[in-house]
């Protein structure tokens, strides 16, 4: 959770820089390029999940060779996506701001920072793989300490670059691109700490192909679940931005409220991916039952938790991120459910993490989609009541997932640990 928790920070921050600058245009064209960057990295969070789920069987299980395999075999997957991503950087932006809408100032600003900070993608994918293979070897702290510097220093760079040096937006995305190649440095020097110097696998071992299909298996269904929340992110961002650029400022003021309570609760499944995944990897079903009464139980203290907290706090939280009287004004109408949103999406981060843990993608992957479904249907239902029924719809979402996931878990749990 501590870990997870200073990455909205990171975003809290990165709005609270550019609103001071004043201009509704320049926080609605951050908002919208990062939640674009969101959703393109959450596409590839499989490199964390899946890693944090092998890494923890492997653990389990005992296999020492198969721990070093699969940090190998997924820093290998995220370098290629992240050159990738690089080589196609202008058809992806083409695609992505045109179809969310924006005004021009607003594409504009989005486009400007966009392609300073699409350098740090191979960077920012081989980090979610240090951290799932820190997290999967029950390694959390170490993982934390990593997490925390690179979020640290993209926030002093950030104010440095853009209140003190006075490079704009430019140098808020600039900031990003420093930190998270720091951070990798630095992952990659523990990790060959710990591994006794040795950091390398045999090409066989690495290329195994059972191992490799069901690692590419699981990825291919986690990354299709995440695309299709990734769908819905953007449908509410693309949504706002068409109600204009004060009602899409504040919808990323409050947006940040809940990816505080995501990221927080997604320690919860974090925790369960490692712990589940070490009983499943040890086929030992008592403590992976064990697990999910824990996981499940805290989620949902914590997730009470943060939503009192934002109900507390909402308004002074506001303040801090916009200087604008209009976003302001409009964020405090719609507060009340964006402080919703961590109670309602317990159950969906709770048992992500067991189904991914347990390597149930399939049936993760479905489920979001039936998830997905639902949430289209609330929107188009609840239209006449505007942005109101855009952020009911999306608390629809949240607890349709965990609700879905929850009532499947049961027969998914009765068949042998194979």
């Amino acid at each position: 959770m501590l870990t997870n928790v200073t990455t909205p920070l990171l975003g809290v921050v990165a709005t609270a820089v550019i609103g001071r600058l004043g201009e509704a245009h320049l926080l609605g064209g951050v908002a919208m390029a990062s939640v674009a960057f969101d959703c393109m990295f959450w596409l590839f969070g499989f490199l964390r999940m899946g890693t944090v789920a092998f890494t923890a069987q492997a653990l389990g299980a005992a296999d020492k060779t198969e721990q070093r395999a699969v940090l190998a075999r997924a820093l290998l997957v995220a370098a290629a996506i992240g050159v990738a991503l690089i080589a196609l950087q202008v058809p992806f932006a083409a695609a992505i701001f045109g179809t969310m809408g924006g005004t021009e100032a607003v594409t504009a600003a989005a486009r400007q920072y966009f392609f300073v900070r699409l350098w740090s993608a191979p960077f920012v994918l081989a980090n979610y793989v240090m951290l799932g293979w820190f997290f999967g070897l029950a390694r959390a702290r170490t993982g934390m300490a990593i997490q925390i510097f690179v979020n640290v220093l993209n926030m002093a760079l950030m104010i440095t670059l853009v209140l003190g040096l006075d490079a704009g937006i430019a140098g808020a995305a600039l900031a990003s691109v420093i930190a998270e190649t720091t951070g990798l440095a630095l992952g990659l020097a523990v990790a060959w700490r710990i591994l006794g110097g040795h950091l390398g696998v045999s090409i066989a071992t690495l290329f195994d192909h059972a191992r490799l299909m069901r690692m590419l298996s699981v990825n291919r269904d986690i990354m299709i679940r995440t695309a299709a929340l990734i769908a819905a992110f953007l449908f509410f961002t693309a949504r706002g931005a068409r109600a204009g650029d004060v009602t899409l400022a504040a919808n990323a003021v409050l947006h940040n409220f809940t990816l505080v309570g995501a990221f927080f609760l997604d320690g919860m499944a974090t925790a369960a991916e490692q712990l589940c995944g070490r009983a499943y990897g040890a086929r030992d079903r008592a403590g992976f039952s064990r697990a999910v009464k824990l996981v499940v139980a805290w989620g949902f203290g914590f997730g009470v938790a943060a939503t009192a907290l934002f109900a507390v706090i909402g308004n002074a939280m506001i303040d801090v991120m916009t200087a604008s009287p209009d976003v302001r004004e409009v964020a405090r109408q719609f507060l009340w459910l964006a402080a919703l949103a961590p109670v309602s999406g317990v159950m969906a981060f709770c048992y992500d993490g067991i189904y991914i843990g347990a390597t149930w993608a399939r049936d993760m992957r479905n489920l979001m989609i039936a998830s997905l479904a639902a949430y289209l249907t609330a929107w188009w239902l609840l239209q006449p009541l505007g942005n109101t029924g855009l952020w009911i719809a999306l608390l629809i979402f949240f607890i349709a997932r965990g609700a879905f996931q929850a009532a499947r878990y049961p027969s998914l749990a009765r068949a042998p640990f194979a």
